[in-house]
């Protein structure tokens, strides 16, 4: 299934302040072609290098889903097939320059961000087209307010993965659902009923029993990067807060923090960003696997 994408809403000025940055390798770093893209979210340059798209995760089968011995997992996965169209129309063949902190993940893959010889920056078009959630990392945590609104940009659009319920916001109320997700990345909305602090670890609960309802965890050193970052976890009891992650079972469901990136404090009153859900059982709300807008690229 071809899915179209929507032109790029005035991407160039915030892909040429990326510009203005060092360039991995220093500022004397030539472009270098795009040779190979391997999926949504990952490439491969004419020097034979392999990249990892810094801060991005996107639309693929979770680490669940056995893409190796079924192949037939990822190719009908919603949009997987979309996002890795949409990387191969925006880079393939082009030329690009590795921005921001390039550290090597345990694939020895590059993780970086990626500007095209235009001013593209590549993370933002797949982001804005719905085709990527913002994940950062510890280690890969540069320009996430930029990427987290190109992530809302799209989700408030009802763009590409916004409008399938596999990949919508989940309801931290609902740790049911959660526990299905397990060993997936998913983004939770939700109010903090309780935060309880021990042995320099913080516990957001959202439900009245921890034992099964959902929980997030702030280990040590996560807190005190929390910290640096100007965050008092104990201000988010009776706020609604949207965190991102894995979902791993301790009890209930829990998502382990390990930088402030990955939690946001959404305002008083401002209504959830969570979709409704279709009926039925298909991954697709009504309509939308026959829904093209205008432009089309991938």
């Amino acid at each position: 299934m071809r899915i179209a994408l929507l032109p790029l809403p005035r991407l160039l000025l915030t892909a040429l302040l990326m510009c203005g940055l060092p360039p991995v390798g220093g500022a004397t770093a030539e472009p270098l072609r795009v040779s190979a893209v391997l999926d949504g979210d990952t490439l491969e340059l004419e020097d034979g290098r392999r990249v990892r798209l810094a801060g991005i995760e996107a639309a693929k089968p979770p680490r669940s889903a056995n893409s190796l011995t079924n192949p037939g997992d990822a190719r009908g996965w919603p949009l997987a097939e979309a996002a890795t169209a949409a990387l191969a129309d925006l880079a393939l063949g082009r030329r690009v320059v590795l921005h921001g902190p390039a550290p090597v993940d345990r694939h020895g893959r590059l993780l970086a961000h990626l500007v095209r010889d235009d001013g593209l920056w590549l993370q933002s078009a797949l982001l804005v087209r719905g085709l990527a959630r913002v994940h950062t990392r510890p280690d890969s945590r540069a320009y996430a307010a930029e990427l987290l609104a190109g992530e809302e940009e799209a989700r408030d659009a009802g763009r590409g993965m916004w409008r399938s319920r596999v990949y919508a916001v989940r309801d931290a109320a609902d740790p049911e659902t959660l526990v299905r997700d397990r060993d997936g990345f998913q983004l939770v909305e939700g109010i903090v009923l309780a935060v309880s602090k021990s042995g320099g670890e913080t516990y957001l609960d959202f439900g009245a029993d921890w034992r099964s309802d959902v929980t997030v965890h702030i280990g040590r050193t996560a807190m005190r990067e929390v910290t640096r970052a100007g965050i008092d976890p104990l201000s988010f009891e009776g706020r609604r807060v949207r965190v991102r992650g894995w979902i791993t079972l301790r009890n209930g469901p829990m998502i382990e923090i390990t930088h402030p990136e990955q939690i946001e404090r959404l305002e008083r009153g401002q209504p959830s960003a969570t979709p409704p859900r279709p009926d039925g059982d298909g991954l697709w709300d009504e309509d939308e696997a026959d829904d093209e807008p205008e432009d089309e690229s991938e």
